[in-house]
């Protein structure tokens, strides 16, 4: 779907994150000034009601649950 929509993986993961309403915000990692320039563009992708199907379908809720990463003890909140 990224290729068709001529965006990147990254893009069309922060348009889908950004589809799932107001009270999910995607925090995106951000190392360099290109990194920053190629997630704004996310704000431009357009996913149709079929489009958020078609994903919902190939990763339904849960498929991607794991055990938290190794170094969560590192992250402040």
């Amino acid at each position: 779907m990224a290729q068709e929509k001529s965006v990147t993986p990254a893009q069309l993961a922060l348009a889908w994150l950004m589809a799932q309403g107001p009270d999910v915000v995607p925090i995106p990692g951000i190392r360099t000034r290109q990194h920053l320039e190629e997630n704004l563009k996310a704000i431009d992708v357009k996913l149709t009601g079929d489009d958020l199907a078609w994903i919902d379908a190939i990763m339904p809720p849960g498929a991607a649950a794991g055990p938290r990463t190794r170094d969560m003890h590192r992250v402040n909140l």
